[in-house]
């Protein structure tokens, strides 16, 4: 069997009225370039007839497919399950508010497979978003810019192309999707570029964009720092800060000592106060405590890192065209007649 050409990836949630007209327009640009390909739709708990619709896609085209989750597990569970699903040879992420032009689709392909990247960004430079949406995501995107040492303008750009490796080779969970050039960056995948693409108004439905968003991915672009940087490693960090930490006490303990010697052996002048009655003695008694602490900290971090991590599992309650029976397909025919 002959890999196919493309995944397309687009997780929705209550996008009941855009999947009819996105699922159109994508057949039509497969079928203009002459690609095969494949669609994964992910429902990440709808409550309107999102899946419904995606199960008509799938009876009126075979390449388009589908998972349900229980409940809403958010983009980066959607987005990493579908991942594990693609056989594509490139994988592209787009939203299915109609936001993102699938006609991006052919250029975001030749970039992977001519140009050699690994992966492929999407810059939405002229946007049809409130200002209150576009100014903290322009924060956002220069702090992880210059965080990351990845030179991109729109880290949130849901429309990405990555070569099938990227994807079978990196983990997205939490709010980490934005993030997902910094993962790969950290896993290896350094062939990293941008393009500019066209930002479309929304057609239908509302803006699931919240302001504690911002504050769960700014919590996260400081995990996947930390993680990329230590998790195979954490005695680096910690026994780093461990260390540093001890010094200081040992060295406001010479201190102490020195200045207790030296009063009671050598200048034999009296301490204006006693030990015990200095900031400086409770200062190195934490300093010694907490750099044991850390030190040990990394120690266990250290044997943690050596043993196998459990991946979480996501919860998908039906699928739609991946590993069906032929009894299942044909009872779900029978339920949309």
């Amino acid at each position: 069997m002959n890999k196919l050409n493309i995944s397309l990836i687009v997780p929705a949630k209550d996008e009941q009225e855009s999947i009819p007209e996105l699922s159109q327009w994508i057949s039509r640009v497969m079928q203009q370039h002459g690609f095969s390909y494949e669609v994964i739709f992910v429902d990440d708990g709808s409550t309107d007839g999102t899946w419904e619709e995606i199960q008509k896609q799938n009876l009126i085209n075979s390449s388009f497919k589908g998972v349900k989750f229980n409940r809403n597990f958010g983009k980066s569970a959607a987005l990493h399950t579908a991942f594990k699903l693609a056989e594509g040879d490139v994988v592209i992420t787009m939203d299915a508010d109609l936001q993102d032009s699938p006609d991006e689709i052919p250029e975001l392909y030749r970039l992977i497979k001519e140009e050699g990247f690994q992966l492929v960004s999407g810059w939405k430079k002229k946007r049809h978003d409130p200002i209150s949406k576009t100014i903290p995501s322009k924060f956002f995107n220069y702090v992880t810019s210059k965080i990351s040492g990845i030179s991109l303008h729109d880290f949130n750009c849901g429309l990405k192309a990555y070569h099938h490796q990227v994807v079978k080779n990196i983990s997205v969970y939490g709010e980490m999707h934005r993030y997902i050039p910094v993962i790969a960056k950290w896993a290896g995948f350094t062939k990293i570029t941008e393009k500019v693409v066209e930002h479309r108004e929304r057609k239908y439905g509302v803006s699931k964009f919240g302001w504690e968003r911002f504050v769960r991915g700014f919590l996260d672009l400081l995990s996947i720092t930390f993680i990329g940087r230590f998790a195979q490693r954490p005695m680096h960090f910690f026994g780093t800060w461990g260390i540093i930490s001890f010094l200081f006490g040992l060295g406001f303990t010479v201190k102490i000592l020195y200045d207790k010697i030296d009063s009671v052996f050598i200048s034999k002048i009296p301490l204006k106060r006693e030990v015990t009655e200095q900031p400086i003695f409770y200062l190195a008694l934490v300093a010694l405590v907490v750099g044991v602490q850390l030190f040990l900290t990394g120690f266990i971090a250290e044997l943690l890192a050596r043993q196998s991590v459990s991946k979480k599992k996501y919860l998908v309650i039906d699928r739609v065209g991946i590993n069906e029976t032929a009894e299942s397909i044909k009872s779900k025919v029978q339920s949309l007649k």
